[in-house]
């Protein structure tokens, strides 16, 4: 579209993966088989949460909201990502985009969020054991998830406001399966500036904001379960925390090459975007059920129970 003798990109393409057909087709296979092992997964962790009396602590208050974040996450990527690889015409619109890439960081923020929450969770019950349940009371679960998921929205909004700003003239082409704010800020035509400060902003104060918060937590932690003298104790502090501390690993350790490293549309890019955004909400699930006795316990008792048959 022209407006006088300045051009402005009203769609965009999406380049995807791949161009070769055979390829798209083991793609669509391969993550179509991901996606419903994601929903399965945290869909069946949030039943197990919902319904087994043994979990209705605030931490598994709190994992039963990082498993609907991942539903939440891979559905804005990945149904889109399975139509694209089916279709001949790959475009996206501006709207649709920019809807993309604000949902996008509200999840990916919240969810930083809500892992430091969770950490400080688990230095209340190993530090102060005896004033946990008063601490972590349901008021004030209730009141950090929702300050969680506030941060996670002010922060997609205001980021993706400022991108939205920018003049894009061409080219449209978006090196990546999906609309994410690196590959499509490349393509602005004005200065990126301001988009750049917001984004960088927004990652070092929620990051750095958040690392703290973690790293003061399980520095605590760690000094509380090695003054133990008991083996056991000590085992089981280490166990608990181990699947929080999994989890953030691979959250932070993919965010971070993703958005704090220039965008490329490299191969390795690529990979980065896969396992951040497709393979990630499958590993969270599996992690705290794989590692986690109570929630195998739990998951037992699930399958266990005989089905009550009315008539």
């Amino acid at each position: 579209m022209e407006a006088g003798n300045r051009t402005t990109v009203t769609a965009f393409v999406l380049l995807g993966l791949s161009n070769n057909p055979l390829i798209q087709g083991v793609l669509f296979v391969l993550f179509l088989v991901i996606y419903l092992l994601t929903l399965t997964g945290n869909l069946l962790v949030l039943l197990v949460i919902s319904t087994d009396s043994h979990l209705h602590s605030p931490m598994y208050f709190f994992l039963r909201h990082l498993s609907f974040l991942d539903v939440f996450y891979s559905s804005i990527i990945v149904p889109k990502l399975l139509e694209n690889l089916l279709s001949k015409k790959k475009t996206i619109s501006l709207f649709e985009c920019f809807t993309q890439i604000s949902l996008v960081i509200i999840s990916g923020a919240t969810e930083a969020c809500l892992l430091a929450v969770m950490a400080y969770d688990r230095f209340q019950a190993v530090c102060h054991p005896l004033l946990y349940m008063v601490a972590m009371n349901r008021k004030v679960c209730t009141g950090l998830v929702g300050a969680s998921w506030a941060i996670g929205i002010g922060t997609g909004l205001v980021d993706t406001i400022f991108l939205a700003q920018q003049h894009f003239c061409g080219p449209n082409l978006v090196h990546s399966f999906a609309c994410e704010a690196p590959p499509v800020r490349l393509l602005a035509c004005s200065d990126p500036y301001i988009s750049i400060a917001s984004i960088f902003t927004t990652m070092v104060v929620l990051g750095l904001g958040n690392f703290v918060l973690l790293l003061g937590s399980y520095t605590r932690i760690i000094t509380t379960a090695l003054g133990i003298n008991s083996a056991t104790g000590r085992n089981k502090i280490f166990s608990t925390c181990s699947s929080h501390i999994l989890v953030v690993t691979i959250f932070y350790g993919s965010g971070i090459f993703r958005y704090m490293t220039p965008a490329s549309g490299s191969a390795l890019e690529h990979v980065l975007s896969v396992q951040y955004s497709v393979v990630t909400p499958l590993l969270n699930p599996l992690i705290y059920s794989l590692k986690n006795q109570e929630v195998k316990a739990a998951l037992r008792r699930m399958l266990a129970r005989k089905p009550r048959l009315t008539f």
